[in-house]
């Protein structure tokens, strides 16, 4: 695995995103660093079908491909969401999170 530095100086927070947003979370908390972890709980269903009608309409793949990729990734979803918890997000609905980052910023200006 690859590493390069990161500046958040100056920044009163820095968003991490993504599926291995998780593997940063015990380190962040170590350093002090942690104001909140979260990891996207969204119904699978929907999920599955955002990411079907992108990868066709983007024609990623042949749509025999697409189809068995997003089941795929349909039946492993929870597992995924098990271990970014288990990593120390908190599984959190997108209002949850939104939410969340805003209370965040509400009581933290930002800094120069």
């Amino acid at each position: 695995m690859a590493t390069r530095p990161f500046d958040v100086d100056g920044s009163p927070f820095f968003v991490a995103e993504g599926i291995f947003a998780a593997e940063i979370v015990a380190e962040c908390r170590r350093r002090g660093l942690l104001a909140g972890a979260y990891a996207l709980r969204r119904p699978r269903g929907a999920t599955f079908l955002r990411r079907l009608a992108r990868d066709l309409a983007e024609q990623r793949k042949a749509p025999g491909v697409l189809l068995r990729r997003g089941l795929t990734l349909l039946r492993a979803e929870p597992a995924v969401l098990r271990r970014q918890t288990g990593l120390g997000a908190e599984a959190a609905r997108a209002g949850e999170v939104l939410r969340g980052v805003a209370a965040l910023l509400a009581g933290h200006p930002r800094r120069p």
